[in-house]
């Protein structure tokens, strides 16, 4: 019994650990960025925009198949007065209730409309282009947003890292001072020193802790994860890699850039609707074939030959003369439009080369500000190795023993988070290209 009790008792203790395991992700960059697009809520509203363009375009085209209708019509007449006398002619003598069928079928098809129905159609599946597009520079944006997130939660644990670090080195300081204290080396304002040092470490340390929180939260939120999920990421390659140049991103960007590719799909889907408002002044012409069945014998099966059957065949060809002298303004109208897509892309062009601009001028100083810190790393150890000897010396004071301390790893967080900053500006880039995966 007592055996029993101690598994469970040993059961419950560890469950707990257990079901908090279960909640640790552990996930490298290209795999968060793979969750995150899978899972986007904006990408399947994108994908959802998408088949509605499709299916207008099958719609389209059904206007090109040919049309066909059927009716049938049952008619039943009273006539109370059905003695008709015309002058002095003999009176006409009518039932006094009648019967009737009658039914119709139709077949139509247009063979020429101008080329409006095909002008229709090039014209919805350009849109559909468009709309693909649109999924396209979503899927971007989400890419870039799981990046610019992941690269937020690693700056943040590589802080943590570092302060962490710090307390150690500062509580190592502490014990010694409050030896030197009890040997009467240094003064008790000393100690108090490094104490308060440590004092202020542990906030810093608490606000990095609460910003890794957030960032992860955020992280789960945006991956389609748990919000209770706690992601372990890994180093997402912050290895420097070598830009090209200023020329090769706007090449790629003029290829890639949603926005222009867009504008380009624009710029031809109002070349096609001039097309088509020039087609209305063409003539349209079809042809028809019309099936009657007259039954006024008043049953449902009639007797032989009361009944018909009339079968017609025919073609119509409809010209809208005035539109020869109305239509002109439409066309004009539709060209400034045309014009304005043109502008639009112009427009758009200048703001992406500024924006390429940036970006690779961002990245250019990112990767140098990794080499001025590294450098001042350097220095910043020999002068904490230099202060902690003449603090051991009793010929500096506790002030500058603290101060070259935490010069040193206010230099190694800087440095973490500009390699950090490094990487998000390559990827800030290559996104600005339209195209993050080069």
């Amino acid at each position: 019994m007592i055996r029993n009790t101690n598994k469970l008792i040993l059961s419950a203790l560890l469950f707990p650990g257990i079901l908090y395991a279960q909640q640790v992700k552990k996930l490298d960059l290209p795999e968060a960025i793979s969750l995150g697009v899978s899972n986007s809520k904006n990408l399947k509203l994108s994908q959802n925009k998408i088949d509605e363009a499709v299916a207008k375009l099958a719609t389209v085209k059904d206007n090109a198949l040919p049309t066909a209708n059927a009716s049938f019509l049952y008619n039943h007449a009273e006539i109370p007065t059905n003695t008709l006398s015309i002058g002095g002619a003999d009176p006409i003598h009518l039932p006094k209730r009648a019967d009737a069928f009658v039914g119709t079928a139709a077949v139509e098809e247009l063979i020429y409309s101008g080329g409006k129905l095909k002008y229709a159609e090039e014209s919805t599946r350009l849109l559909t282009e468009v709309a693909k597009l649109d999924a396209d520079k979503d899927k971007e944006e989400i890419s870039y947003a799981v990046i610019n997130t992941y690269y937020s939660l690693f700056k943040v644990l590589q802080s943590k890292k570092v302060v962490a670090q710090n307390l150690e080195s500062i509580a190592s300081q502490l014990k010694q001072a409050q030896r030197f204290f009890e040997q009467g080396i240094v003064t008790k304002n000393d100690v108090l020193r490094f104490q308060l040092q440590q004092a202020n470490v542990s906030l810093t340390e608490m606000e990095i802790e609460n910003n890794r929180k957030v960032i992860n939260y955020n992280l789960d939120v945006l991956l389609g994860l748990d919000e209770n999920t706690e992601i372990e990421i890994s180093d997402p390659d912050n290895a420097l890699k070598p830009a090209g140049g200023l020329g090769t991103y706007l090449d790629l960007a003029f290829s890639n850039r949603q926005e222009l590719r867009q504008l380009d799909l624009q710029n031809r889907v109002a070349d096609v609707n001039i097309k088509s408002i020039k087609a209305n002044t063409r003539p349209t012409v079809g042809v028809g074939a019309n099936l009657y069945y007259i039954n006024p014998s008043g049953k449902f099966i009639p007797p032989t030959d009361q009944f018909i059957m009339p079968v017609t065949v025919g073609a119509n060809i409809s010209w809208n003369i005035g539109s020869l002298w109305t239509n002109k303004n439409k066309v004009t109208e539709a060209r400034v439009q045309q014009k304005n897509v043109t502008l639009q892309k112009d427009i758009v062009a200048d703001e992406v080369k500024k924006e390429i601009n940036k970006n690779y001028q961002d990245y250019q100083l990112a990767t140098n500000k990794i080499k001025v810190l590294e450098t001042s790393i350097a220095q910043a150890t020999e002068n904490d190795k230099l202060l902690a000897s003449k603090y051991k010396n009793n010929v500096a004071s506790a002030i500058d023993r603290i101060d070259a301390e935490t010069l040193l790893y206010q230099a190694k967080i800087n440095l973490e988070i500009a390699k950090a900053d490094a990487g998000l500006a390559y990827y800030t880039l290559l996104k600005s290209t339209g195209k993050i995966a080069q």
